[in-house]
């Protein structure tokens, strides 16, 4: 691993205690609701919040023991924190010239990089002038142009509107891919890190509540707000076989488990009725209906009952049942459509 870290800071009503490891050429990213400790892990990877116990390790040597500007570290601030008085050249030349480079040589450097992230024709233009993704692009250039063997990047894409988020995402990506060194990268926008990343690590309340790939924190999530995150509807009870017991309902699923597991099942899997269905589906329960919002081009139903769950219909379906809050309903789901795994 090109980093290994475990970063504590105890402040008198919050403590922080985060372990990473990160290796040559990954993005881990921390995600996390506000408050969770991400940016603070980051201040303290760089320096810029002092540890109170643990230590930081990067290609080998501690770094912990380094001040700030010592540390081979870039950082990518969520408001990028450009110099306003110099160009987009002199921005990115800043770092070399700091670290002994000449004029010229620092001169040359940014404007590699400036040409590598597509602002070569702007190299004289200062960042009031830079839109939104070229502001981003130059406070990427000017974090990589020292060499920096980790990477930082908090929340880099935050104050971006949507159309330009969807196009520096995509360009963000195919840099970090060829940068060589680690890189953390903080958000609380799971789609930035389920594009940026090829680890995630979630926070909450200070402490790793999940890590894994994006692909298994999506499929198996462990927490409300990480099944909030990806869209699912998450319980956790105990398995006996092919039933899992939450609270009092008994849910049929189709792994076969023994002892405390967790069932998650999309909103979309839900079906909703105004009687009680023929058939008697395998997981079916009577609700309350607590609400309804537009959720894309369906609408969600918050139900209230025995478990609480989400429900995603089509316009057409809230027109037929009626759905006002407070009505009574029966939801069911297919034992097919859940999902078990160990909890």
């Amino acid at each position: 691993m090109t980093l290994q870290a475990r970063l504590v800071v105890t402040r008198p009503r919050f403590r922080l205690d985060v372990t990473l490891e990160v290796a040559a050429g990954q993005v881990v990213a921390l995600l996390g609701p506000n408050g969770a400790g991400k940016s603070t892990a980051l201040r303290a990877l760089a320096g810029l919040t002092a540890l109170s116990e643990g230590h930081i390790t990067l290609d080998g040597r501690p770094l912990h023991t380094l001040p700030p500007e010592r540390r081979p570290i870039g950082m990518v601030f969520q408001d990028y924190l450009l110099f306003p008085h110099m160009s987009a050249l002199d921005n990115v030349a800043f770092g070399p010239r700091c670290h002994g480079a000449s004029t010229a040589e620092a001169r040359g450097t940014a404007a590699d990089w400036l040409r590598r992230v597509g602002l070569a024709e702007h190299v004289g233009t200062r960042p009031r002038q830079l839109s939104g993704g070229q502001a981003q692009r130059v406070a990427l250039a000017r974090a990589l142009a020292v060499g920096p063997r980790l990477l930082l990047l908090d929340e880099p894409l935050a104050a971006l509107d949507a159309h330009t988020r969807l196009e520096i995402r995509s360009r963000l990506r195919r840099h970090l891919a060829d940068f060589d060194g680690a890189t953390v990268l903080v958000t609380h926008d799971p789609l930035d890190a389920m594009v940026l990343a090829d680890m995630l690590v979630v926070v909450e309340d200070g402490a790793v509540v999940q890590r894994g790939t994006p692909a298994e924190v999506a499929r198996r999530p462990r927490t409300d707000y990480v099944a909030r995150l990806v869209g699912l509807n998450l319980y956790r009870g105990v398995a006996a076989g092919r039933k899992v017991k939450v609270g009092e309902t008994l849910l049929s699923v189709t792994e076969s488990l023994e002892g405390p597991a967790f069932v998650a099942f999309a909103p979309s899997a839900v079906a909703l009725y105004r009687t009680r269905p023929d058939g008697s589906p395998r997981n079916l329960w009577q609700a309350r209906v607590e609400g309804v919002e537009r959720h894309g081009d369906s609408v969600r139903v918050h139900l209230d009952g025995p478990i609480t769950a989400f429900a995603d219909v089509t316009p057409a379906a809230v027109a037929d049942l009626g759905l006002p809050p407070g009505q009574r309903i029966w939801a069911a789901v297919k034992a097919t459509e859940t999902h078990a795994y160990p909890a």
